[in-house]
């Protein structure tokens, strides 16, 4: 469960990069990519642990989200998913990925 409040964005990836989330997550075309170590992880081999979301100063409808996410074989990170005027991620990949049964 949530046991955070952040205030913004760069406060949330900060504070959970001091708590092991050391792993930078990309979902790309065909695999979700951990990018400092290189490693590709189908959506099966991950869990979504929690979300953080984040609406934009001056317009709401930019809105981010953070996802605290572990893999099988222990890594964790996080995967920042932006809405808005475009996206890099792929949206459907992440979608996938299984939430953590609490």
């Amino acid at each position: 469960m949530d046991k955070h409040s952040f205030s913004t964005l760069s406060e949330a990836v900060n504070t959970l990069t001091q708590e092991g989330y050391k792993e930078d997550f990309e979902a790309e075309a065909t695999c979700i990519k951990a990018l400092y170590s290189k490693k590709e992880y189908q959506p099966k081999e991950l869990k979504v642990i929690d979300s953080y979301r984040f609406e934009g100063m001056t317009n709401p409808s930019d809105e981010s989200v953070v996802f605290t996410i572990e893999a099988n074989d222990g890594t964790k990170g996080t995967l920042v998913m932006s809405y808005g005027a475009s996206t890099a991620q792929n949206e459907e990949l992440i979608q996938q990925i299984p939430c953590k049964k609490n």
